[in-house]
């Protein structure tokens, strides 16, 4: 189960938001376009706040999807920024990131302790619903926040001018095999295997986001 890990990026990004210069640049715009400093610490404060909120829910009569099925439907991946899912994610962010820096640092350490309580007798296999109107389990849930949890650290970090928070292998691993899997499924895997090993031959990316 992803539990462990997960806990462990969330303690991460808690590190970070805390961080004086997110404090300092608050109003200013992030590495992220159309995204402020604020509502880019707002949705990476919100992949914790999920995970609390969802953790306990009743189990969906759902049969969990795979993540290639969960990715594969997804309104925002691929998407333009000014596409509806993108600026629907950017304002659930600003809503969230409204009361100030401290605000959402202190929601995210009662986020964090109350996940840290639930999380470690919680059934990974448990069908979770989504706001998305179809179910994950909880491990793969779990994978997909330390994804976005990994990634919007680095954004975080880059927007403030602080260095980026390393993660355990135990975080990365797992993040670095759902991206790889994503990449695949949106380039073929020639030209993933030929981004990642063949400089002279490698495709100009392979974003999988």
């Amino acid at each position: 189960m992803h539990s462990g890990a997960y806990l462990d990026a969330a303690t991460i990004a808690a590190g970070l938001l805390a961080d004086p210069a997110v404090a300092g640049r608050w109003d200013e715009p992030s590495a992220l376009p159309e995204f402020s400093v604020a509502g880019l610490a707002g949705h990476l404060a919100r992949q914790v706040h999920l995970v609390a909120t969802l953790v306990d829910a009743p189990v969906s009569d759902q049969r969990p999807r795979d993540l290639m099925a969960h990715y594969g439907d997804a309104a925002w991946l691929g998407e333009d920024v000014d596409s509806p899912a993108n600026v629907a994610i950017r304002a659930q962010s600003d809503e969230f990131a409204a009361g100030g820096h401290a605000t959402v640092v202190d929601q995210l350490r009662e986020d964090l302790a109350a996940v840290r309580a639930k999380l470690p007798g919680a059934d990974p296999d448990r069908a979770v619903p989504l706001w998305t109107g179809w179910a994950l389990s909880l491990d793969d849930l779990l994978l997909t926040r330390m994804m976005e949890i990994s990634v919007h650290c680095d954004d975080l970090a880059v927007s403030v001018g602080v260095a980026t928070p390393a993660f355990p292998p135990a975080v990365l691993r797992p993040v670095f095999g759902l991206l790889t899997d994503l990449a695949v499924a949106r380039y073929g895997q020639t030209a993933v295997l030929r981004g990642l090993s063949r400089r002279e031959r490698a495709p100009e990316t392979i974003s999988a986001l």
